[in-house]
């Protein structure tokens, strides 16, 4: 059954469940549902279970590229690396969707569009993922699961406090990821994911000068012809311009500024050259003439 993916927008963590199936959650996460309505204690581990659930299901909905695409082969060779950063495990996949977009989730998921990919270079795509990573290591997105899956508690009081709802309902799990994507991130944990993807990028030596960059790429897109939908995307957002002037001067203050020249942007899989066929000669054979 194909479902919508809905795209809240770029450096925005994302979870849509618009007509999925039920399905089972753990004891472990779904016990969180009981502790909502009193005192709602939530772990790291509740969030990266729960995480997990929603990051499969959305990947099991959206159209995912496979190991042999462009897209993939471009984001293994640019993060590869940091798979493993700050102590967290990172997967990654790319969404062939046209929307400009990138999430983390709690259980270390990293989700990008190709959208976002056919309009930023590796540097720049690095400086968004950084921001990704600096979200699920500040814990703002154990933070926003909770919050979200609190908001489902709460709607759904009587079942939850059986304690024993090992099942999800397809209308529950609507509701769910409702209230997830209800559950933005603050600005004051978006301006810290930014510091935090700066430092990424002046730590692993990549050009800093791509943060800003990546933001004035965002602030041109407001000012477009998709600007009434860039501006409502971002609204949970700091201003797309402040960020990009507090990255330069981040850099400036470091000695490092200096104005960023867009690199080439490749997604396609490099061409194999079609093995060559091996061509027969006919060795002619001398021949005598006889007297």
């Amino acid at each position: 059954m194909k479902r919508r993916f809905i795209a809240l927008g770029i450096l925005l963590m994302t979870f849509s469940f618009v007509d999925v199936n039920a399905q089972i959650l753990s004891d472990k996460a779904m016990g969180a549902l009981g502790k909502g309505v009193s005192g709602f204690t939530f772990s790291d581990a509740d969030a990266a279970a729960l995480a997990k659930q929603a990051i499969d299901e959305m990947d099991a909905n959206n159209p995912v590229a496979g190991p042999a695409d462009g897209y993939t082969i471009r984001l293994n060779r640019v993060f590869a690396k940091h798979a493993t950063t700050d102590g967290v495990t990172l997967n990654y996949k790319v969404y062939l969707v046209k929307d400009i977009n990138a999430f983390a989730c709690a259980d270390g998921s990293v989700r990008v569009f190709a959208g976002l990919m056919d309009i930023m270079d590796d540097n720049q795509l690095l400086a968004v993922i950084g921001h990704e990573i600096g979200h699920v290591v500040n814990h703002d997105s154990r933070d926003a699961v909770k919050a979200a899956y609190k908001k489902e508690a709460l709607l759904d009081a009587a079942s939850s406090q059986s304690g024993k709802i090992e099942t999800i309902t397809k209308s529950q799990l609507g509701v769910l990821g409702s209230a997830m994507i209800d559950s933005k991130h603050s600005r004051k944990q978006e301006s810290q994911a930014d510091t935090f993807s700066y430092d990424f990028m002046k730590k692993n030596g990549y050009d800093v000068n791509a943060v800003e960059s990546a933001f004035r790429i965002l602030q041109n897109l407001s000012q477009g012809a998709e600007s009434s939908f860039i501006t409502k995307m971002m609204s949970s957002h700091p201003d797309s311009g402040k960020r990009a002037d507090d990255a330069k001067k981040r850099a400036t203050k470091d000695g490092l500024y200096k104005e960023y020249v867009q690199q080439k942007i490749v997604n396609t899989a490099p061409v194999v050259p079609a093995a060559k066929t091996a061509t027969k000669t006919t060795a002619k054979k001398a021949t005598t003439k006889k007297k």
